[in-house]
């Protein structure tokens, strides 16, 4: 079977997260990514290592089904060797700082003298303006493109969202951008720029809190529990922040994850009522209608949850699907990495790995019926020098050991 991508190479020059989840994607898509590292190697084969001189896993997640090659791409020689993967590939992704890769040589003018049918795509913290020159982080693009101000209680301070919405979050966009441009080459013939900013990203993840700071401007908004509002959307705690209101309810024995999240439809109150014991609330005017409720959202859920507080989160979610009630447990990352279910759906992935032995990853979302995934183990660092340099560029043998000797590779 053939895959999506097949015959697309991928020069990845990437590092960190955003980047190395973009190019991850593309690899399972069938892309021939070749992950080009400094000797030293991208900083996160170290970073939060759980085993001595070992890949970490902050690595080995993001890194699967790629190759790897070294290249001092600061060396005379090592411009040239780069020039010549420019011209050989189809793809060029960078997560550098601003002005890191023109500061090597490489324009987007030269790129495209180099290769006139290159994607490059550049993943940034910020779009030009004030920001530009900011250091991006995960958080950082979280609090700077309004996850921050509108996630936790509105007592509380604002907080970050354990998904990394900022950095494979903006990896997802960036993926978007370069399929499109590979899709338009087909009838220009050219490449072009893909730019993908992760403030950008986070803002466009966040776009229904833009509607509510519209629609607050004519009124509190009714869907949301607070009782004070000001001129900006607020916190709102577990609110569901849709048309159908929806809350975390606590479950038996009361651990830190024994919740369920419940939605009340129009059409669930009245089995939903009579679920927890209330069914008179099913014809009571004040509560009847999803307006009537509207303002008794607080209590409510507190119906309900005096109700769940007392049955584990799994019988809790039989009888609400039972009832035909959206609902969902609150599954921990340990639930979800011994979920066999998730396994045989190929979400979670057992990886073997020749330094490390076997370790857990995520596998692809993207389900394509004629382009299946094989989740390969990352590569070791430099591991397909000779592969790359040698049997695809037509470097000699002593030039190779020549290049490693000088510290070119």
């Amino acid at each position: 079977m053939t895959r999506a991508l097949e015959g697309v190479r991928v020069l990845d020059m990437t590092h960190v997260q955003s980047g190395p989840s973009a190019t991850q994607l593309l690899a399972w898509l069938g892309a021939d990514v070749v992950k080009l590292e400094a000797p030293s190697g991208d900083i996160t084969r170290r970073q939060l290592r759980d085993l001595p001189e070992v890949d970490s896993l902050y690595f080995t997640m993001l890194n699967c089904n790629k190759r790897s090659i070294t290249l001092n791409v600061k060396s005379g020689r090592g411009k040239e060797i780069l020039t010549e993967l420019i011209r050989r590939s189809d793809v060029l992704v960078e997560n550098f700082g601003p002005g890191a890769v023109d500061r090597m040589g490489f324009t987007w003018q030269r790129i495209q003298e180099i290769n006139p049918r290159i994607v490059y795509a550049s993943i940034k913290g910020f779009g030009a303006g004030p920001y530009t020159g900011f250091k991006a982080y995960e958080v950082v693009a979280q609090a700077m493109g309004g996850s921050m101000a509108t996630t936790g209680f509105e007592d509380g301070p604002p907080l970050a969202t354990g998904a990394q919405i900022g950095d494979s979050g903006t990896g997802i966009h960036a993926v978007a951008g370069i399929l499109a441009a590979l899709f338009q080459r087909e009838s220009t013939g050219r490449g072009q720029r893909v730019d993908v900013a992760m403030q950008h990203a986070v803002l466009n993840l966040c776009r229904v809190k833009l509607r509510d700071q519209q629609r607050l401007a004519h009124g509190p908004l009714a869907e949301y529990p607070n009782e004070d509002f000001g001129d900006e959307v607020p916190r709102s705690g577990n609110a569901s922040g849709g048309g159908q209101p929806g809350w975390a309810v606590k479950c038996a024995p009361g651990g830190p994850n024994d919740y369920v999240y419940v939605i009340v439809q129009p059409v669930g109150w009245q089995p939903l009522s009579a679920l927890i014991g209330r069914p008179e609330l099913a014809d009571d005017p004040e509560w009847a209608t999803p307006e009537a409720r509207l303002p008794r959202l607080g209590k409510m859920f507190q119906l309900i949850e005096e109700w769940s507080s007392a049955l584990p989160k799994w019988e809790v979610l039989e009888r609400l699907n039972a009832q035909g009630i959206p609902c969902g447990p609150i599954l921990s990352i340990k639930e979800i990495a011994e979920d066999e279910s998730l396994a045989a759906n190929g979400m979670i992935v057992r990886v073997e790995h020749p330094e490390r032995g076997t370790f857990t990853t995520v596998g692809s979302p993207l389900k394509l019926s004629d382009s299946a995934v094989d989740v390969v183990t990352s590569p070791l660092l430099g591991e397909h020098n000779e592969e790359v340099y040698v049997g695809e560029l037509g470097l000699g043998d002593e030039e190779l050991r020549l290049l490693k000797t000088d510290g070119v590779i």
